[in-house]
């Protein structure tokens, strides 16, 4: 797509994301597949396909649709596991420290 399109482009797509209810952002969406499917035909198929999961979060009242229609919870959900769960070396480092001096301990202990 040119960058000269982009915006225009951006800004009718929002406009399908932005409608309250269901109805209005399928027609929404339906006008903007006529109106671009010549121009970006395989950009607007790939939009038709993935429109009904998109939109999925409309099937919800209003007062839950701002949350469930953001992934930030879930995209922060499923950083702070790779955060920790994948450390980095220096918390390797302290982890295998902390484990060796409970060792320790636990043998001191025995004796």
């Amino acid at each position: 797509m040119p960058q000269s399109e982009r915006g225009v482009v951006a800004e009718r797509l929002q406009e399908v994301f932005v409608a309250r209810r269901r109805g209005t952002a399928e027609s929404l969406a339906q006008e903007f597949v006529e109106r671009y499917q010549d121009q970006f035909k395989r950009a607007v198929e790939v939009f038709a396909q993935g429109l009904g999961e998109a939109l999925t979060y409309l099937d919800f009242s209003g007062v839950h649709q701002r949350h469930i229609k953001s992934t930030n919870v879930l995209e922060r959900l499923i950083r702070e596991v790779k955060r920790r769960s994948f450390p980095g070396e220096g918390s390797l480092v302290n982890l295998a420290t902390v484990v060796m001096l409970r060792a320790t301990e636990d043998w001191a202990f025995r004796r």
